[in-house]
């Protein structure tokens, strides 16, 4: 894998921590995950193995160092890393088509609804939830959808045109 696409991946990454970072716990600590939003980004600018790999263990643990959800550290990880990989299959079989911005908010749609369920089921597991399952998919996993939908296609045009005028080759 070429550094600048792995500098490319982390410089996304990084944003999504500082979003991630300022983002208040809501919800039994759960909060809006924007970091997601980035991890999307960055898997349909370079969608290659070692890219999905990257993205999701470095996202799971800098999503790990802001989370604000009572002992939230591996739930992040997993689900962080079951993302980028399932994200990854989507994307290289969509590639084969013209990804437009209905197919981007679709996949920060999905990559956001698969990120909440494998966070809450591990955290049911392994720490427990500080609030029930169903208010925390109502009030913050389906909420989060909605906005991560909108903010992919907002971030991805903006990455492309900063790409497009930058003349930096990606991929």
């Amino acid at each position: 894998m070429k550094l600048k696409n792995n500098i490319f991946t982390t410089l996304l990454l990084a944003i999504g921590l500082i979003m991630h970072q300022i983002t208040p716990g809501i919800l039994g600590g759960m909060k809006f995950d924007f970091l997601l939003i980035f991890m999307v980004v960055s898997l349909l600018l370079n969608y290659k193995f070692e890219n999905a790999i990257l993205t999701g263990i470095l996202g799971g643990l800098l999503s790990a160092m802001t989370t604000t959800f009572p002992g939230g550290q591996i739930p992040n990880i997993l689900d962080k890393i079951v993302t980028s990989l399932i994200l990854f299959v989507l994307i290289k079989y969509l590639s084969k088509f013209n990804i437009n911005f209905l197919i981007v908010g679709i996949l920060g749609g999905i990559g956001t609804f698969i990120s909440g369920m494998v966070f809450l089921t591990s955290a049911a597991l392994i720490v427990g939830l500080p609030a029930p399952m169903g208010a925390l998919i109502t009030g913050i996993v389906i909420p989060t959808i909605i906005v991560n939908s909108i903010g992919t296609v907002f971030v991805y045009n903006l990455v492309k045109i900063a790409i497009k005028r930058s003349g930096i080759a990606i991929n």
